[in-house]
Parts: C-alpha cells; sequence; structure tokens
C-alpha cells in the first residue's frame, strides 16, 4: 500500500497485507472500477457454494492453465451472470451441462449466457476452462499477482499475493469480497520434485504422468477469494499442536529445508503466544477444521486463510524494526503476529466492500498492542500504541467510496488502531471491552458485514451512542481537538471536531492523581475537578488518540 505522503517506515508496515492497487490515490473511476466493485444483478442472481480449483503451473514459461468450478444457488430467476478474470487471461470455454455456452467479456467482467432461465432456489453448476499468462507481481504483496523466483539455491519458488488486486487475477471467480463461498477443493498441479502449499488440509498428493504433481487442498470453511493461495517451492514440512479453546489445534509449517532448525524455534516461541493471546481477546481461533499453517513466501506476508504467508525472514519486528519506535515491537514476529491477527478480522470477519476495509486493518493493527499487553502488561501495550501515531497522516477518511473496489486511506492501520484504544478507554472497563471484542467473532462468525453492523454492534454492547466517535476518525481526516482555557481560576474544556454536537468523554486529572472520565461536547463547559490549575492539570494522552491545544 502507498500513501499519498509517507514515512518511509509506515510505508514498508502498511503495504504488508496488500497490492499496489490499495492505497493510491484516485480521483476519477471507470466503468471497469464499477464492473469489479459493484453489486449488480448479475452477481446477486447467485450464490457461491462451492468451487474446485484446478490450475496447472508452468514455471520456466510463466504460464497457468486449468478450470474452476462454480457450484451456486440462484437467488433470483435468472439466464445471464457476471464472473470475474483478468482480461489478460485467455477463458477457453464455459461449460454447463456438458455443453460450451456463450460468453463475452468487458474489460475483466466476464458475462455467461444460459441456454434457459434457471429458477430461483435451483442448485447449479458450471466450469470456466482458462489459460495464459498471469501478472507477474514485481515486488509482492506491494503489487498483486505471481510471484516468479528462486530461492537462495536455485530453486523455483512460486507464490501468490492478490488482496485489492483481486483473486481474478490469476484464477476465475466471482470477486466480490460479499459472496464467501461456502469450501473449497484447491488443486494445484507443479513440476515434479516441487511441493504445493494451499489453505485447508491436504487431502490427496498424484503423480501425474506428464511429470507433474498434483495437490490437492481442502477447505472446509467459508474463505475469501483473494485469501486462496497457491505457494510452491522446494518445501520441508514439520507440524506441532497447541490446546485451545475448541480443543487441539494443529499447526503445520512449510519452509525452505536449510532454514527448518531456524524455523523450529522461532515459531515455537511466537505461534503459541500468539495463540494464546488473540483469543483471549477475540475468541476460539476461527479455523480449528482447517488448522493453522505459517507458509514461507518470497514475498513479505499476506493473511491467507489458514495458511499465513511468511517472509519476514525470521527477524523480530518489521523487518528488523520496531514500528511504534517504543522498543515494545522488538520482542515477536510482526509478519507472524499482524497477519495472523486477520485471522479474526478480515478472514473469519470479512468486510462486504473494500471501501470499509477498516474492518480487517483497524482492528488487526490493534491486535499487536493486545498481545504486548496479554505478554507484557497493559502499560507496554498502551505505549506501543501510542508510538505507531507518529505514522498517522490524516490525509483522507478511512472509509473509502463505495461500489468501485476502493479502499480509503492508509490511516485505517495507527489511526484504527488508535480509534479503537480511545474507545475502549472511553467504555472504562476492560472486561466489557474484551467481551465487545469477542462478541464481534462470535455474533459474525463467518461472515461478511458492513461497517454500519459493526458500529450498532459495539455501541449496544457498551451502552453508549459511539456513532460521533466512528463518524470522526473513520468518515474525517483530523482528529479530535480537546480545546482548554484558564480563565478566572478554573478550567473550562471543548472539544473541535468535524461531528457536529463531538461529545466523547475525556479522561483528566491533577497532576500524580486519579484520572477520572470528563463529560464534553463542542461548547464551552468548567471542569469540575477540584484544585486543577494550568501547571498540574493533565490530559489522558496514553489511551486517548487526541489533539490537546490550550489557549
Amino acid at each position: 500500500m502507498n500513501f499519498k505522503k509517507l514515512l518511509t517506515i509506515a510505508a514498508a508496515f502498511t503495504s504488508l497485507t496488500a497490492s499496489a492497487q490499495l492505497m493510491q490515490k484516485k480521483e476519477t473511476y471507470t466503468r471497469a472500477d464499477t464492473l469489479r466493485g459493484l453489486l449488480t444483478p448479475l452477481r446477486t442472481c447467485y450464490d457461491i457454494n462451492y468451487y474446485h480449483l484446478d490450475v496447472k503451473f508452468d514455471i520456466d514459461k510463466k504460464y497457468i492453465s486449468g478450470s474452476n468450478l462454480f457450484k451456486f444457488t440462484a437467488t433470483q430467476n435468472f439466464t445471464k451472470l457476471q464472473f470475474d478474470l483478468y482480461a489478460n487471461l485467455k477463458v477457453d470455454k464455459v461449460e454447463y451441462k456438458g455443453k460450451e455456452v456463450p460468453f463475452t467479456r468487458e474489460f475483466n467482467a466476464v458475462f455467461v449466457t444460459f441456454p434457459k432461465a434457471i429458477a430461483k432456489g435451483a442448485k447449479e453448476e458450471f466450469t470456466v476452462y482458462y489459460s495464459g499468462n498471469p501478472t507477474v507481481a514485481k515486488r509482492a504483496p506491494w503489487d498483486g499477482g505471481v510471484v516468479f523466483t528462486t530461492d537462495s539455491l536455485g530453486k523455483p519458488w512460486v507464490a501468490t499475493a492478490c488482496q485489492g488486486a483481486g483473486a481474478s487475477i490469476w484464477w476465475p471467480t466471482k470477486d466480490h469480497q460479499s459472496d464467501e463461498v461456502d469450501s473449497m477443493l484447491v488443486s494445484i498441479s507443479v513440476p515434479a520434485g516441487l511441493k504445493d502449499v494451499s489453505n485447508g488440509r491436504l487431502r490427496k498428493t498424484t503423480t501425474l504422468p506428464d511429470g507433474y504433481t498434483r495437490f490437492d487442498w481442502f477447505v472446509a470453511n467459508p474463505i475469501n477469494n483473494y485469501d486462496i493461495a497457491a505457494n510452491i517451492g522446494d518445501y520441508t514440512h514439520f507440524d506441532d499442536s497447541y490446546m485451545g479453546e475448541k480443543g487441539k489445534l494443529t499447526l503445520d509449517y512449510w519452509v525452505l529445508p536449510y532454514h527448518l532448525e531456524l524455523a523450529k524455534t522461532h515459531f515455537e516461541r511466537d505461534v503459541k503466544r500468539m495463540l494464546k493471546s488473540m483469543e483471549y481477546w477475540f475468541g476460539a481461533y476461527p479455523w480449528y477444521e482447517d488448522g493453522y499453517k505459517l507458509v514461507e513466501t518470497p514475498h513479505l506476508g499476506m493473511e491467507h486463510q489458514s495458511a499465513v504467508a511468511y517472509g519476514n525472514k525470521y527477524r523480530n519486528g518489521y523487518l528488523g524494526r520496531d514500528l511504534s519506535g517504543t522498543g515494545r515491537g522488538l520482542n515477536w514476529d510482526f509478519i507472524i503476529i499482524h497477519e495472523s491477527g486477520h485471522e479474526w478480522f478480515g478472514n473469519n470477519i470479512t468486510s462486504k466492500d473494500l471501501a470499509d476495509m477498516w474492518i480487517h486493518e483497524s482492528f488487526t493493527n490493534y491486535s499487536e498492542s493486545l498481545f504486548i499487553e496479554h505478554n507484557y502488561g497493559k502499560e507496554a501495550g498502551l505505549e506501543y500504541l501510542k508510538g505507531t501515531r507518529k505514522n498517522i497522516q490524516n490525509d483522507e477518511p478511512i472509509i473509502g467510496p463505495y461500489n468501485v473496489n476502493k479502499e480509503g486511506s492508509g490511516d485505517m492501520y495507527y489511526k484504527g488502531g488508535n480509534m479503537l484504544g480511545t474507545i475502549r478507554a472511553t467504555i472504562g472497563n476492560d472486561e466489557k471491552w474484551r467481551q465487545i471484542l469477542r462478541g464481534l467473532n462470535s455474533t459474525f462468525y463467518h461472515q461478511t458485514v458492513t461497517t454500519q453492523q459493526v458500529e450498532d454492534y459495539m455501541s449496544k454492547q457498551a451502552g453508549l451512542n459511539l456513532k460521533p466517535i466512528f463518524d470522526q476518525y473513520l468518515r474525517h481526516t483530523k482528529l479530535p481537538e480537546l480545546d482548554l482555557k484558564f480563565e478566572n481560576g478554573k478550567v473550562y474544556a471543548k472539544w473541535t471536531a468535524d461531528v457536529k454536537g463531538f461529545n466523547m468523554p475525556v479522561k483528566m486529572r491533577k497532576k500524580d492523581g486519579q484520572f477520572y472520565l470528563v463529560k464534553l461536547n463542542t461548547e464551552w463547559a468548567p471542569v469540575g475537578l477540584p484544585g486543577l490549575t494550568k501547571d498540574n492539570l493533565e490530559v489522558d494522552t496514553l489511551e486517548f488518540c487526541i489533539n490537546v491545544k490550550t489557549e
């Protein structure tokens, strides 16, 4: 992800979970953007139930060929539907009931016409056969596509990464986040001597007569199509298990052979304490049926469901750096914690529209400070979270434009995470806050959601109207400003904000005393704490991400 104006360190971090199509400033939108981002009747007419993706990788030619079976339920009567495949890949044919059916293409959208109307409620299927040279990612995961490279021994190493760009950059699919397939079989054929690691569990390995080997991976849970991954290389495997909230969770690690001993030590240290922390805050790991995997990749990392991509080179921090500048980020591997956090926010709970991508990134950014808190104490977690504020840009709203496959500002990371910390401080009850986080994951378990659903749920469970806070942080660019003035021995305070009637409480105290939650709005009002002066007044800017101005 690239920001309009960006610190170098912020650029590194915010780009790690997406492609170059993300975080690019864009003011005009095209027909192609609408075809990609809008839920038209040609997309809502069918609900995806099952895919069988069967793809062969010719690595030398950087060429792929294969098919995808679409099984669906009709949500209305229709004769025509849309699926998606990037225009540089050829649709060889579309088969329905054993016969080819006509199709047309417009940009990256493909429109299939059936010989007669498919009735609402019918369960039908069709298969798309395709081939071509997929987009080659030049700097994944910053840009979407397929990585074709070699490991340090010169052996082929291939990976896919396509968030934002969309799964249709390498396979035919209904490419919209709102419709997650219920289950999926991923069959990847690779040259002999190599292995493929994809999502879910390995069902079968088949030696093919043409010198290829096919790996069949089955995903038993709903999955978003950008999470589907092919990781091809000279992998070796080791495993472990974790006794979690739902019992025994299998842990599988696929790494390059010369990193085996290093990986055993490094992964053992962070994975289990990550799971312990995330399950404490967010509830049970959402994919016990599919297991948890870390897969070493030639790119930095991605939250591929049940097959998390790992490329942090076995270092603490983010490529050896602490993104908060506090030192708190150097005791753990950033990619393991952050990308695994997406198993809850991003994979378990997925935004219907890319405009609401903050649901993925704000909560997962916040999960880093919760991990620190769980392992090193609340103060440490708060210090880390506050330290990340230096990367806030306040450039554009966090929520992006809807229906054009476009996210909002990269502030969804640091500013969004700090917004959540601010809401926690506003609620003022840590256990209630934990139950809200866990409740989100149980209430919206394996679902796609909107911002409104998340906001409404959190307000209801908090017993507070959080809408003004969400509006200011998500829909406007500026942080709320706390204005203070001192007159006739009294302290007065008010908020300056874009949101009319902004009324977030904030903690204040007399120096070294106890913090009190003070209710304020956009009108000047006396602060009812005795003994306050200009010299001893302290505002809690550790927990509250705000600006403070003294007149």
